[in-house]
Formats: structure tokens, sequence, C-alpha cells
């Protein structure tokens, strides 16, 4: 796990041996199975988490029941609900395992005091936030602005081996259509 940490930061910032292992310090390392919650809703998040291996999904529930996909998270993406975890709030989204996952975390806590420390590692999360800012007004914006075998499209593209690893019912909640209006969609494809 390490080993894909030093990777994934590397892509944006240097680092020597020694200034990595006081960076790997700060993390902590988990594994979760399919179906096992990551974060449940009502729960005060203190951690974000980085996926080494697996998949996984956050969603919401509304009043009457029905699930929202906000995003997914594979290997190389970070995950949390970052409401909870920067407003210090009760989490209003579940994150839980479509497979087998492992995680490196870090506490809010230990990400202040690293950053403050490390200023290349202030650097990286500055970029990372911005990257998933940007990520999310695009996916707003698709959300106003196409329809939906447009967001399919848009969701094969950008996303090309999601679509092997997610059932086709979660892909559809992830883009607001049915199952039976992505069935169509992917089979006119």
């Amino acid at each position: 796990m390490s080993l894909e940490l030093r990777k994934h930061l590397e892509e944006l910032i240097s680092l020597t041996d020694e200034e990595f292992e006081h960076i790997h310090s700060f993390f902590k390392f988990k594994k979760l199975k399919k179906h096992q919650y990551l974060i449940q809703e009502n729960e005060l998040v203190t951690t974000i988490y980085f996926v080494t291996k697996g998949l996984l999904k956050a969603s919401f529930i509304d009043k009457e029941g029905k699930e929202h996909i906000i995003q997914f998270a594979m290997e190389n993406w970070w995950i949390s609900d970052f409401q909870s975890f920067y407003n210090g709030m009760p989490s209003v989204i579940n994150i839980d395992c479509l497979e087998e996952v492992e995680l490196c975390s870090i506490s809010k806590e230990n990400l202040e005091k690293m950053c403050s420390e490390n200023h290349k590692m202030e650097h990286f999360f500055r970029v990372k936030n911005s990257f998933g800012y940007v990520a999310l007004q695009q996916r707003i914006l698709s959300l106003l602005t196409t329809n939906a075998k447009e967001r399919f499209e848009q969701f094969s593209h950008q996303y090309p081996q999601l679509i092997q690893r997610i059932p086709k019912a979660v892909i559809a909640s992830y883009l607001g259509v049915s199952r039976e209006t992505l069935s169509r969609i992917s089979n006119k494809l």
C-alpha cells in the first residue's frame, strides 16, 4: 500500500525517501470486504481515504428512500464525506464497498500536522482539492445540461474501466436514469 501511495503523491510532488517515510507515518491502513460500509449517514467523519485497491460508491438516501449515487472511488482516488470532514457535522452520505477494498487513511488532525510540517504535502492536497472541485462542477453541469444518452457516453468515455466493474443498476442511479433507460441506451450504442 505504501508503494501505491508514494507513486500517487509523486504524480504531483517529488519526495526523498526520508520525506516519504515521515509522510507515511501519518497514515493508517485499512481493508474492507465487499458490501461493508466505510462511512454511514450521521457519523462524524474525521478521516479521508486513499484507495489503493478496490471500488467504493458514495450515495445519499432521500426522504422517499431512493438512493442517489454521488461518486465512485477506485484505485488512486480519494474519498470521504468531505462536508463532515471539513465542517465537523454528521455525515449525510453513505460510502460502501462495491469490491474488496484496501485504503490508506489520514485523520484531519494528522493531515493538518503533516501539511504544516511539509509544504509539498500542503501543495499536493491543494491541487487535489482543486481537481475534485472541478470534477464536481463538471458532474453538476452534465446533470443539468445533457440528456441520459450524452451522460452515459461521457461516463463511458471518461471512466471506461468502471463500465465492467459496476452493475448497470448502479451506473443508472449515478446517471440519474432508470435501469431500463440505461439498457436501451447501451444496447443502441
